[in-house]
């Protein structure tokens, strides 16, 4: 008898959320548009696969919503200290 494991890339889902998170509330939509709405559409297609259970294709759209996230994010931090915004 052998069972399948599927692996459901939960992780990725969290780390994905809160570097979109983190990026939403660094302004990165104001100082770094396109690397938001690139971060923004792959967190979309992996919430919608994961939901689909293509988890495969969810990790990976996670894995690169994160990377943009992240890169939105530092993108915006320095945009808004070289604009003499407070950055917390």
């Amino acid at each position: 008898m052998s069972g399948c494991v599927t692996y459901i890339p939960v992780e990725e889902y969290t780390m994905a959320r809160a570097a979109h998170e983190a990026a939403r509330d660094a302004d990165a939509l104001r100082y770094a548009p396109s690397l938001w709405y690139n971060a923004e559409q792959a967190y979309r297609e992996g919430t919608k696969s994961f939901k689909d259970r293509s988890y495969s294709s969810a990790k990976y759209s996670f894995e690169q919503a994160k990377i943009f996230a992240e890169q939105a994010e530092n993108a915006a931090r320095v945009a808004r200290a070289g604009a003499g915004d407070v950055v917390p």
